[in-house]
């Protein structure tokens, strides 16, 4: 029987940016011929196979994931066992919001340092 079922890359929980690529691999540390995998979105199958390439992510994708790994015993295949991962927490952050609030920072920055230079200015023309 499968056993052991795991999700690369770790850790548990996972942190990344809109439009980055995610790809998650699946694999048992045992379990004999053919073993297929089901991925697992918030608890909802969303695919088939090893390998779920998310592609360039967004927050939509944000939530949990599992994957079952299952084979079966006998040639009629009447037992049938699974083994389920641990799951993933997936957090993606919106990429635009962070270069925006840098942004900000470095104007609102500069804009203190021009007044800053401005009052230094006028106070040395005012004391001549």
């Amino acid at each position: 029987p499968v056993a052991n079922a795991t999700i690369t890359p770790g850790p548990l929980s996972h942190q990344v940016h809109a439009g980055d690529p995610v790809t998650l691999r699946c694999s048992v540390q045992v379990g004999s011929a053919p073993v297929t995998f089901t991925w697992l979105h918030n608890r909802q199958e969303v695919a088939q196979g090893p390998i779920l390439d998310l592609g360039d992510i967004n927050v939509g994708h944000s939530g949990t994931y599992q994957c079952v790994a299952t084979n079966q015993l006998g040639q009629d295949g009447h037992c049938l066992f699974q083994a389920f991962s641990p799951e993933l927490a997936l957090e993606v952050t919106p990429q635009g919001h962070w270069n925006t609030l840098v942004a900000a920072g470095v104007s609102g920055s500069l804009l203190f340092l021009v007044l800053v230079v401005a009052v230094f200015v006028g106070w040395c023309r005012w004391h001549r």
